[in-house]
C-alpha cells in the first residue's frame, strides 16, 4: 500500500492543483475533530443512552463553529474536480451520462458498504431484544454523514447542465444562486420554513459554480473580465476583499441580523444556517474562500516537497472512510464503554468534562483507525481508473457488451436496448433519484422512530434498488462505435 501511494505521489501530473487535495484533507480533518469535541453522551432518567450537542450547554463555543463549518469548501473543491474530470471525459468522446455513472460509483460504494453493515448490525441488536427506537437512534447517529452525500449526490447529478450554464453565463450564476438562497431566507423568515426548501440545493450549487471558475482561472479557459467571467479572481486583493468582506457580512448577519451565531443546526432555533445554507452560511464560506486565496502561493509551494504530498496523497486516498465511518467510531466506543460500566458522563463545560476530551478524542482515533483499515480497501478501488479494472479483469470488461459467453444471452440484449443515449440517461437519473431519495428519507425521519433495520425500510429499498440499477449500468457499457 505504502510502495502504491508512493507510485501515485511521484506521478502527480505538473499541472494539477495539489492546494486543493489539501484542503480536502483539512476540511476532513476538521469535520471529525469539530464533531468528535462537541458530542456528548448521556444518560436519561430510564437510564437510557442518548446524545447531543454541547453547543447546546456552551453557546460561548458557538463562535467556533466558524471555523469548523467547511462544508463549502467541499463543495468549492468538488466543482473543481468535476469540471476537471468532466471535460477530460469529454474529449476522450465520452458521454455525460457514462462520466456521472463513474463519477457516481467512486461515492456510493463505500457509501452502500456502510448502509449494509448498518442495517445488518440493526437486525442483529433487534434480534437479540434491543428496542426499536433505540436501535433507531444510535443507526440515525452513524449515518448523520449521509446528510452531506445527499447534497453533493445532487450537484454531482447535475454537473453537465451547471457547467454548461458556467460556461455560458459565468460568475453570474453564483450571483443568481445567491439571490435564490437570499429570497428564501426572506420567506422562512416571514413565513414556513418550507419556502427555504430550495435552498438546499441553490446554497451548495452557488459555491460548487465558484470551483468551475476556480478551475478556468488555473487553466486559463473561459473568459476574464464581465459580469459573465468564468475565471474565478484569485490577486492577493481578492483574497483580503473576500476573508474581510466576508468576515464582515458574518458579523453583521449573526450580531445584529436575525441568523444564529452557529453554523451547525441546534434544537429549538426558527432559522437554521446549514440546513438549508443561509446567507449566513455562505458569509462564512466567503471569508474561508479569501484566506484559501491567501495562503495558495505558499501552501503550493509546500506541496512541490516529496513528504507533505505523499501525506496528503495518503489521506485524500481514505477520505471518504474517514467520514463516513467517524461517527460510528463514536457509536462503537461509547457503546463498549458502556457494556463495561466505565462511561464517564462529566457536566458538559466542566473541568471535569474538558480533561475527558483529550483520552475521549485518542480513544476515537484509534477506533477509526482500525474502522478505516478494515473498509478503506473498497474506496480505493472505487477510486481506480475504469482503464485499471478493464486489464485486470478482462472477462468483466468484455461482459459488459454482453459478449461474455455462455449464460450472457439475455444480459447482452436488455443492455443492447438500453446502451442508446437516451435511455441509459434515462435509467440513470431514475437510480440516481431512487439513492437520493433514500438518502433524504433517512435523514429526515425522526430519530427515534421503531425502524426494525433502523433505516426506514422504503428509504432503504429505494437506495438500494438505484444503487444496484447504477452498478448494472456502469458494468454494462455501451459497445464501442464500429471501425
Amino acid at each position: 500500500m505504502r510502495r502504491r501511494l508512493g507510485q501515485l505521489a511521484r506521478d502527480t501530473p505538473a499541472e494539477r492543483e495539489r492546494y486543493l487535495d489539501l484542503l480536502r484533507a483539512l476540511a476532513i480533518a476538521a469535520v471529525v475533530l469539530g464533531h468528535w469535541l462537541i458530542i456528548v453522551i448521556d444518560y436519561d432518567p430510564a437510564g437510557q443512552l442518548t446524545g447531543r450537542s454541547a453547543l447546546v450547554d456552551i453557546p460561548a463555543g458557538r463562535p467556533g463553529t466558524w471555523l469548523f463549518q467547511v462544508m463549502p469548501i467541499f463543495f468549492l473543491v468538488g466543482g473543481y474536480a468535476n469540471a476537471a474530470s468532466l471535460s477530460s471525459h469529454r474529449r476522450r468522446g465520452g458521454r455525460a451520462v457514462d462520466w456521472l455513472l463513474d463519477r457516481n460509483a467512486r461515492l456510493l460504494r463505500p457509501t452502500t458498504t456502510l448502509i449494509l453493515v448498518l442495517a445488518c448490525a440493526a437486525l442483529v441488536a433487534r434480534l437479540l431484544g434491543a428496542d426499536a427506537g433505540q436501535t433507531r437512534q444510535v443507526i440515525w447517529f452513524a449515518t448523520i454523514p449521509l446528510w452531506f452525500l445527499t447534497a453533493y449526490l445532487a450537484a454531482v447529478a447535475l454537473t453537465p447542465v451547471t457547467y454548461a450554464l458556467h460556461r455560458r453565463f459565468g460568475l453570474a450564476v453564483p450571483l443568481v444562486l445567491l439571490v435564490l438562497v437570499a429570497a428564501g431566507d426572506v420567506g422562512r423568515l416571514t413565513g414556513p420554513r418550507e419556502t427555504a426548501s430550495g435552498s438546499f440545493l441553490f446554497g451548495w450549487l452557488a459555491i460548487h459554480q465558484l470551483g468551475y471558475a476556480w478551475r478556468d482561472a488555473r487553466t486559463g479557459a473561459g473568459r476574464g473580465n464581465g459580469l459573465c467571467r468564468t475565471r474565478l479572481p484569485m490577486g492577493r486583493r481578492v483574497g483580503v476583499l473576500l476573508l474581510v468582506g466576508g468576515f464582515a457580512a458574518l458579523l453583521l448577519l449573526t450580531l445584529v441580523g436575525p441568523y444564529p451565531v452557529s453554523m451547525v443546526n441546534l434544537p429549538r432555533q426558527r432559522l437554521q444556517n446549514m440546513s438549508p445554507p443561509s446567507l449566513a452560511l455562505i458569509a462564512n464560506g466567503t471569508w474561508q474562500l479569501g484566506l484559501i486565496l491567501l495562503l495558495r502561493a505558499r501552501a503550493e509551494h509546500w506541496l512541490r516537497r516529496p513528504r507533505p504530498w505523499l501525506a496528503v496523497v495518503a489521506a485524500n486516498a481514505v477520505v471518504l472512510t474517514v467520514f463516513l465511518w467517524h461517527i460510528s467510531a463514536a457509536v462503537l466506543l461509547v457503546g463498549a464503554l458502556d457494556a463495561a460500566g466505565a462511561l464517564p458522563t462529566p457536566t458538559v463545560g466542566s473541568g471535569a468534562w474538558w480533561l475527558w476530551r483529550l483520552p475521549w478524542l485518542v480513544a476515537l482515533a484509534v477506533v477509526l483507525a482500525i474502522l478505516v483499515a478494515v473498509f478503506s480497501p473498497i474506496e480505493i478501488r472505487s477510486g481506480r481508473p475504469p482503464r485499471v479494472l478493464a486489464k485486470r479483469f478482462p472477462a468483466a470488461a468484455r461482459a459488459g457488451t454482453g459478449r461474455a459467453g455462455t449464460g450472457r444471452a439475455g444480459t447482452g440484449r436488455v443492455a443492447a436496448v438500453v446502451s442508446g443515449p437516451v435511455p441509459r440517461a434515462t435509467l440513470s437519473g431514475v437510480a440516481l433519484l431512487a439513492v437520493v431519495a433514500g438518502l433524504l428519507d433517512n435523514s429526515l425521519t425522526a430519530k427515534d422512530a421503531p425502524e426494525p433495520l433502523g433505516l426506514p425500510g422504503a428509504a432503504l429499498a429505494s437506495y438500494l434498488a438505484g444503487a444496484a440499477m447504477l452498478r448494472w449500468l456502469r458494468s454494462h457499457p455501451p459497445p464501442a462505435p464500429a471501425k
